[in-house]
């Protein structure tokens, strides 16, 4: 007698074949973050004249406000859909890109203009949180749970290309026409991602039981923590190297 538990592995969907226009969105949404990485000391620094802690304020606003978006993140993309999530998240990440060019009409006072770039960072990190969690849920909802830790690595990996890319190509793009190539850039990515979300086939939200908050802060909180701690290091560097390289004037930070 043959039923669902006893499919073949061969009639499972092909991981990656289901993944790649999920995997490209977020390569393609994250590179605005990948863009601003090495630039933003730069300008706050530099453009604006303010010292180290508020490029320290600067570069983690936008962690912080991910940080505290994910519980929303994660309860919209259960309750609305994963597609719905990561539309919300892109067209947030534009509305960030337009607080980022209105900073830039406010140069001249330093404190209004870093004010408003702190509010477009903030606004980033809840987008970055609709993207993320919105494509997490998008794979698990398409490959199912036995494919968890492929839709983890597939996503994670599609991230840090971004970064990795992005950081060079925001280098070159501020070296050659300043901080509003990045403001338009971050403006413009997200709204052209639409286009490879817009076909893709939703997956409805199941209903499911809720788990209470302290149980699940139960069952992470010891591997969230170690997580946690080995990312000081990585925030420390990626947000203070690029002033470390114009201090002794290396090229291309």
């Amino acid at each position: 007698m043959s039923g669902p538990s006893s499919r073949s592995p061969a009639a499972a969907p092909p991981v990656l074949a289901t993944l790649l226009p999920i995997v490209a969105v977020v390569l393609i949404a994250f590179l605005v973050i990948g863009l601003a990485m090495p630039v933003l000391p730069l300008h706050v620094h530099q453009d604006l004249g303010l010292g180290t802690f508020v490029v320290g304020l600067v570069s983690g606003a936008q962690f912080s406000a991910s940080l505290l978006s994910r519980f929303w993140s994660g309860r919209y993309a259960d309750s609305r859909g994963a597609r719905r999530a990561v539309v919300a998240g892109l067209l947030v990440a534009a509305a960030a890109g337009l607080l980022y060019l209105l900073s830039l009409r406010f140069v001249g006072t330093p404190v209004t203009s870093v004010t408003i770039l702190l509010l477009g960072r903030a606004v980033l990190g809840g987008a970055e949180s609709f993207i993320v969690t919105g494509a997490l849920g998008w794979g698990l909802a398409l490959l199912g749970p036995r494919n968890t830790g492929k839709v983890m690595a597939w996503v994670g990996t599609a991230m840090y290309v971004a970064f990795a890319v992005g950081a060079p190509v925001g280098t070159a793009l501020y070296a050659s026409q300043g901080f509003a190539a990045i403001a338009y850039a971050t403006t413009l990515i997200p709204l052209v991602t639409l286009l490879l979300v817009v076909p893709l086939r939703p997956v409805a939200p199941s209903p499911h039981a809720r788990p209470s908050f302290t149980r699940v802060v139960g069952a992470v909180w010891v591997p969230g923590l170690g997580l946690a701690l080995s990312s000081v290091g990585f925030g420390a560097i990626t947000t203070f190297i690029v002033l470390l390289f114009a201090q002794h004037g290396w090229g291309q930070a």
